[in-house]
């Protein structure tokens, strides 16, 4: 670690340790955030009032003292910038009742599992592999589903913290780090971080529909299949990576018009392209044997195979397009392919 990281870390880690009840025990996280919201200059008002628009239990996770959390914790100016984006209305709309579910998805996309503190964040960025631009990047999966990036700048001698570190389209407050709380760790950011909230069906569509369109065979595939196919892909409550062939892909199978219209096996080849649960890219080489092979079980009931070398990735016989890898949906992941794969049965 160079010496200008080693300073941040340690002289930033010493800040904001000071919160404490007056029976001298530590404050949990949703006691930070509410002394903080009643402090004469506060500083997460506008957090606390989102926390107390979603559902109880994101704040009873906040408040729990067994719980062990990393929280990103956007500024009242952070909401304030929002609100100005979105307009006011938009923006009321997300703290209203009918908004809970999409309100729920942002709170829960500012929330990792475990204590990551600014140490292992500098740590993971000297580790990571830069690209032609000289940036490096971490993943991170939060506890919505979803994963967000940690990124900053290589210099010659290691990171440039002066050009500092972002969480996903957030700048991280680097003299607001480390705010210990004794069910885990808050960073201060400055901007609201938003995922993804379109189901795979809603960015399949878009997709199909766009100026030059990519699924506009996958989407009639599915409107052809069993309805179950596009309730699972449309279900914002759904977790699942979808490996989806390309018009190409399709346009290479044959007797395609025959299959399409086998509703039954319709149904099974698109179930065969889907995964439950989401599996990101980088969570691939954590499946795979010391042959880089693993057998993953599809929707259908099969077993697909995926194979990680040199030459890149696969599912069964179809390579997964790295160019188009990990596009996230609120319910789930996107892995483009460029061959339609098809259960062995």
């Amino acid at each position: 670690m160079n010496r200008i990281a080693i300073v941040v870390v340690v002289v930033l880690s010493l800040l904001f340790t000071s919160f404490a009840l007056a029976d001298g025990q530590e404050m949990t996280i949703a006691d930070i955030v509410i002394a903080s919201s009643e402090a004469e200059s506060p500083e997460f008002s506008a957090l606390l009032a989102a926390v107390s628009a979603a559902d109880p239990g994101i704040v009873g996770a906040l408040a729990d003292p067994e719980a062990d959390l990393t929280v990103f914790a956007p500024t009242d100016a952070a909401f304030s910038a929002l609100a100005d984006a979105l307009g006011e209305e938009a923006f009321g709309a997300i703290l209203s009742e009918d908004g809970t579910p999409r309100l729920n998805e942002i709170l829960l996309y500012h929330v990792i599992a475990g204590t990551l503190g600014s140490a292992d964040v500098v740590a993971a960025l000297e580790g990571a592999e830069a690209d032609d631009m000289g940036h490096v990047s971490i993943p991170v999966v939060t506890l919505s589903g979803q994963a967000l990036d940690i990124a900053a700048t290589a210099g010659a001698e290691g990171l440039d913290l002066g050009a500092g570190i972002t969480v996903d389209q957030a700048n991280l407050a680097l003299d607001m780090v480390d705010i210990q709380a004794s069910n885990g760790v808050i960073h201060v950011i400055d901007a609201v971080i938003l995922p993804e909230l379109r189901t795979v069906a809603d960015i399949v569509v878009d997709l199909a529909s766009a100026e030059a369109p990519e699924f506009a065979t996958l989407l009639t595939a599915v409107g052809a299949a069993d309805p179950a196919v596009l309730e699972l892909l449309s279900d914002p409550g759904a977790a699942v990576t979808v490996f989806a062939p390309t018009d190409a892909a399709f346009a290479m199978v044959e007797g395609l018009e025959d299959i399409v219209a086998d509703t039954e096996l319709l149904t099974s080849i698109l179930q065969y392209h889907v995964v439950p649960g989401t599996v990101y890219s980088f969570q691939l080489g954590g499946l795979v044997d010391e042959m880089g092979k693993a057998a993953i079980a599809m929707a259908n009931g099969s077993e697909a195979t995926i194979s990680v070398s040199d030459m890149g990735v696969m599912i069964d016989s179809a390579n997964i397009v790295l160019d188009w890898v990990d596009i996230e949906a609120s319910n789930g992941i996107i892995h483009v392919i460029d061959a339609v794969i098809v259960p062995a049965e």
